[in-house]
């Protein structure tokens, strides 16, 4: 499997420089090469090289910036018609072209967006659009809520997200996000999957900041339909994992005449690269059927010695009445790029619909 960066090849520049120079006659497209691969072009990694496709580019387009927005629409559509897939990330160069580039021009950008987000997401670059041209920006955004095209519709949610992964954060709507709630209110019962699911991680975002407003929301939205329940769901899981209880109480998740018995860490010394085994036994006590949500938590140890808590769910299901059931289970300490493991005392707990259990201890090891 390549790198990300090497989506960025000779090749693809082969092909797409044919595309543009269809539609742009004035286009060299072997000069447009040269420059692509100037400089320190083999040492860039993909953002750098993306960042740096779009400067090529601009050297290439008119100076006039609607003229530029204008080409740009007429090379996807070209890139379209050459079988070039839509979604395809080499061509996020197009959005950062227009937050780069089209930033003193909102008319022209706005409308950009509603055109290229069709081929290639722009949830990115609407970010200093928001930061600048604040609640005008999210109102152009409401009414994207309402697009035809679901890929519109969809930036909508996932542009305005207050903490929107590997993207700027956007401060003013972390601290209230008031103004982005009627684009979440336009898209809960929205026909499109890929369009609910943004929005549910959209609130998950608020919720971090804002619990009671999502927690007002759930209510709201109850009952609406399964879908918007998903949503509700989706949404409030930071919360399901944090155990907040009014959330708990939402979905009747009530740890009462439920207990745990037989909670054994099967592998109390663990090597880096190898699984904690452990297991334990659950009993539903009630005399009726019981929904309840299974999570454990690690408490990883850290660089400074301290111990810091990551939930992982088992399931959410439903016990009949005094059913025991036996789970077993194995976390993975395989090295991953996304966590580093310190040797040292770490701890496990059994979570059962919010309340958490006494840790018990293992050691990881080289």
């Amino acid at each position: 499997m390549g790198l990300i960066k090497d989506i960025y090849s000779v090749s693809f520049y082969e092909k797409f420089g044919q595309a543009v120079a269809e539609v742009h006659p004035a286009f060299d497209k072997q000069k447009f090469i040269s420059a692509i691969y100037e400089g320190d072009f083999a040492q860039k990694e993909w953002k750098d090289r993306m960042k740096h496709t779009t400067v090529v580019l601009h050297q290439f387009m008119p100076e006039n910036f609607p003229e530029a927005v204008v080409l740009i629409d007429k090379i996807i559509k070209n890139l379209k018609k050459n079988s070039f897939t839509e979604g395809n990330l080499t061509f996020i160069f197009f959005a950062d072209y227009i937050e780069k580039y089209g930033l003193d021009d909102f008319k022209t950008s706005a409308k950009a967006f509603v055109s290229i987000t069709q081929f290639i997401s722009c949830e990115f670059a609407v970010r200093p659009f928001i930061l600048k041209y604040k609640e005008k920006m999210i109102n152009e955004m409401t009414k994207w809520s309402l697009h035809e095209n679901h890929h519109v519709r969809r930036l909508a949610s996932e542009g305005s997200r207050p903490r929107l992964p590997w993207a700027m954060a956007i401060p003013f709507l972390k601290k209230d996000p008031t103004s982005i709630l009627p684009i979440l209110e336009n898209l809960k019962n929205d026909s499109s999957e890929y369009v609910r699911r943004s929005v549910a991680n959209n609130l998950n975002d608020i919720v971090k900041d804002n619990p009671e407003i999502v927690l007002e929301i759930a209510q709201k939205w109850k009952g609406i339909s399964k879908e918007t329940d998903a949503i509700i769901k989706h949404g409030c899981r930071t919360l399901l994992k944090q155990g907040h209880p009014q959330i708990l109480s939402h979905y009747g998740l009530e740890s009462t005449n439920v207990e745990l018995s037989n909670f054994e860490i099967k592998t109390p010394k663990v090597k880096i690269g190898d699984y904690l085994q452990f297991q334990f036994q659950l009993n539903n006590k009630n005399n009726e059927a019981k929904t309840i949500r299974l999570e454990y938590a690690v408490h990883y140890k850290k660089s400074k010695g301290h111990l810091a808590k990551k939930v992982f769910k088992i399931s959410e299901k439903i016990y009949q009445p005094h059913q025991v059931t036996k789970v077993e289970r194995n976390q993975s300490f395989k090295l991953i790029t996304t966590r580093v493991f310190h040797t040292g005392m770490h701890q496990l707990s059994i979570i059962i619909n919010g309340t958490e259990s006494e840790a018990l201890e293992f050691e990881l090891v080289k």
